[in-house]
């Protein structure tokens, strides 16, 4: 079988499709054929050799398929069945622990990128009904961080405001869930023509924050003075002082990206004097990821998928991701 593998010591030129044996089902474990991945930050940082990996690696953390041989001990799926991977799969329910970064495709054990994958039956889920290959694979990360980071963890309810930043996966997610959640959505660019489209997704205010540096002050403005309920953070530090302004007293804050910058300045005394909750998001467990498949079942939302490259291209894929001029999912078919 064919798998697209990253030479070391990294770097998108690295890239190699190599051909590797089918692999054999295990007790408990399902042969999945791969139909599509998606790409998200992590795989970048991998595929770029930010982020060191053995060397020969399959690549991709993302991936949905479909079932197509059983092993014996397995009792939830059959053959035929639609599924898609969990970011990490020792994390199958309840809080995170030491355990949940040892296993992780396309990282320290071989990923997705493959025609084949033989994994235990605990490590997907089925996908959304009447969900494309491509559609589901954009949950595994994307998805599932942005169900955590609104409708888990700070529980997001009709009437309140919820601040999205930037137009990649999470934040679209983000976006969607607040909006069937029932929530009112200030979403941030720097471009008019995406701010555009946040509008067609239902953001009920957009900012400019190149023009307007200090969004803060229009989200308040926005909110009558209040503030907003949650601030769905990607930038990091680069970013977050502005979020801390922008909440609302005992406001939430998701903490997810690092784009605007590792490191940095931070107001502390502003998030004790207003009582913020500032939680650190990092995807979710096989619970989370079963809950998320529920609430996209009945509310009809469906993702927003950039583009799509063949397998073969996935360095060229990772060059449109670099380039940030994506809106919503890149995905890659097999």
């Amino acid at each position: 079988m064919k798998a697209m593998t990253l030479k070391a010591p990294g770097g998108l030129d690295n890239l190699a499709m190599a051909q590797r044996p089918r692999p054999v089902v295990a007790f408990g474990q399902v042969l999945i054929e791969v139909r599509a991945n998606s790409l998200n930050y992590h795989d970048y940082v991998v595929a770029n050799g930010q982020m060191p990996v053995a060397d020969g690696r399959v690549l991709m953390s993302d991936g949905a398929g479909r079932v197509v041989e059983v092993g014996e001990g397995v009792e939830q799926l059959k053959a035929g069945d639609d599924v898609f991977s969990l970011f990490y799969p020792r994390w199958q329910s309840g809080e995170a622990d030491d355990l949940v970064r040892t296993e992780l495709p396309g990282e320290n054990i071989d990923g997705y990128a493959a025609q084949y994958v033989a994994v235990p039956e605990n490590w997907v889920t089925k996908m959304p009904a009447g969900y494309s290959y491509a559609e589901a694979a954009t949950l595994t990360c994307a998805g599932i961080t942005a169900w955590k980071a609104v409708i888990d963890r700070p529980r997001i309810k009709p009437g309140d405001w919820v601040l999205t930043q930037g137009t990649g996966g999470v934040s679209i997610f983000a976006l969607q869930f607040a909006k069937a959640a029932g929530a009112r959505v200030i979403a941030t660019s720097s471009s008019e023509e995406k701010l555009e489209r946040l509008r067609t997704l239902g953001a009920d205010h957009v900012i400019n924050y190149r023009e307007t540096p200090e969004w803060s002050k229009p989200a308040l403005d926005f909110t009558d003075g209040r503030g907003v309920d949650l601030v769905v953070e990607i930038g990091g530090a680069g970013t977050l002082a502005q979020s801390i302004e922008a909440a609302r007293v005992s406001g939430y804050i998701s903490l997810i990206g690092v784009l605007a910058g590792l490191a940095g300045e931070i107001p502390t005394y502003r998030i004790f004097g207003r009582q913020l909750t500032v939680q650190g998001v990092a995807v979710g467990s096989r619970d989370d990821q079963l809950a998320m498949v529920r609430g996209i079942e009945a509310t009809s939302l469906r993702p927003v998928i950039d583009s799509t490259y063949p397998l073969v291209d996935l360095a060229e894929a990772y060059r449109h991701q670099e380039s940030q001029r994506h809106f919503g999912k890149i995905c890659v078919t097999l």
